[in-house]
């Protein structure tokens, strides 16, 4: 019988796996920003010195997997073919969550969506064409991640329900996505990502473990301590560095117009100075954009509302209105569409197949393992996306000539 939680140490059954994860930790210096502004930063009693400068080599071969994350929502009755069409190597089956009990909870929408017929039938699709399959465990908020990362016998009761899940679902892994954590369970969440991992492969010896990450410090330490702990894939989430709230702009910038540092450049840059292998790392791109009322058409007009999150496929008439204006930034590298909306505009900030290639072409330089997206699914009717995905994949380069940032044969 388990005895009461300590310090949130992630030490127990994984004592070990913890302390090189807080070693580890400890080359991040100001990157992660875990201390006061002004003060020296630290990671438990682990005092964390300056930030190493970035070593730039010859990057390695890049790889060409792609990881598709397919959320329950758009699980319906034209996904499974979608999928098949799609070259992904890895499809990653969004999401369950455990309760306070530790088990999943089946009532909710993704466990019942994930095991329904078409569900089971992505699995099945998949493994014929020699894809992988994963299934997504999410954790998400302050409170619950406490509760979970302060228990040892709740992680086990997760791990051992995500072990029987994997197997029921007949899938190859789990991919971890903890979002909302305290600095000080970071390596709390390494030791369970390696018990986690453990736990599958002796149920699976080929069984694998995903982790993803978002763009800024904290992601990169929560990264780092998924790699020390044995992560098999770190999926960077290049996307959200805007948001509703935000001025219209790119949710997955190269560069950045307003000139602040966070970009896809700057989140690699955070990665790699942290020590996160750029083998084992995923790209993450959106599949999506943002969309502002704004008073003119034109690339950087300022926001007169509220942003929203805008998915191509729910807004094909959009795209393809007669009065739409189609544009590019050149800067953040997206596609811009604007639309008439009474006395003013709708602008879209939208990554289309001519603003993902030179992101894509931004993992090959860097040698990363490949690259992913949220969310496939999102793309649907537009098959210029499923080109692009399909050439990357091949390691091929793909010219597309859609007018301004629009997918080609939009008129």
């Amino acid at each position: 019988m388990a005895g009461p939680p300590g310090p949130r140490t992630g030490l127990g059954p994984a004592g070990g796996i913890a302390v090189a994860i807080v070693s580890g930790l400890a080359i991040l210096g100001s990157i992660v920003l875990l201390g006061r502004a002004g003060a020296v930063p630290t990671i438990g009693s682990t005092v964390v010195p300056s930030s190493p400068p970035i070593v730039r080599g010859a990057p390695p071969l890049p790889g060409h997997e792609i990881y598709g994350f397919v959320p329950y929502w758009e699980i319906d009755d034209s996904i499974a073919a979608h999928l098949r069409a799609t070259d992904a190597t890895t499809i990653g089956l969004f999401s369950v969550t455990h309760t306070g009990r530790g088990v999943l909870a089946a009532s909710e929408n993704g466990h019942r969506r994930l095991t329904g017929p078409i569900g089971r039938q992505i699995v099945a699709d998949a493994h014929a064409a020699g894809r992988r399959v994963e299934v997504a465990w999410t954790s998400f908020g302050r409170d619950k991640n406490a509760a979970l990362f302060e228990s040892d016998a709740l992680q086990a009761k997760v791990i051992a329900a995500l072990v029987d899940f994997r197997a029921e679902l007949g899938v190859d892994g789990v991919a971890v996505d903890v979002e909302v954590i305290d600095n000080d369970d970071i390596a709390a969440y390494g030791a369970f990502v390696s018990r986690l991992r453990s736990a599958l492969r002796s149920d699976e010896p080929g069984a694998t473990v995903t982790v993803t990450t978002g763009a800024g410090r904290q992601g990169a330490a929560l990264a780092l301590a998924a790699t020390l702990a044995g992560a098999d894939r770190i999926f960077l989430m290049g996307y959200d560095y805007r948001t509703a709230g935000s001025e219209p702009g790119a949710s997955a910038p190269l560069a950045r117009r307003d000139g602040a540092d966070r970009s896809l450049t700057w989140s690699l840059d955070t990665y790699a100075a942290a020590g996160v292998p750029v083998d084992r790392t995923i790209l993450g791109l959106p599949l999506y954009g943002l969309t502002w009322p704004t008073a003119s058409s034109d690339v950087g007009s300022e926001a007169t509302g509220p942003g929203d999150i805008w998915v191509p496929r729910r807004n094909l008439a959009t795209i393809r209105h007669p009065e739409a204006t189609h544009g590019y930034d050149t800067i953040e590298d997206v596609g811009v569409l604007a639309v008439p909306d009474g006395d003013g505009w709708q602008t879209i900030y939208y990554d289309t197949p001519r603003s993902l290639t030179p992101k894509l072409g931004l993992a090959n330089a860097r040698g990363l393992a490949g690259a992913g997206f949220w969310a496939l699914g999102y793309e649907r009717g537009l098959s210029d996306y499923t080109d692009l995905i399909a050439a990357f994949r091949a390691g091929r380069s793909l010219a597309l000539s859609g007018p301004g940032g629009a997918p080609a044969g939009v008129p």
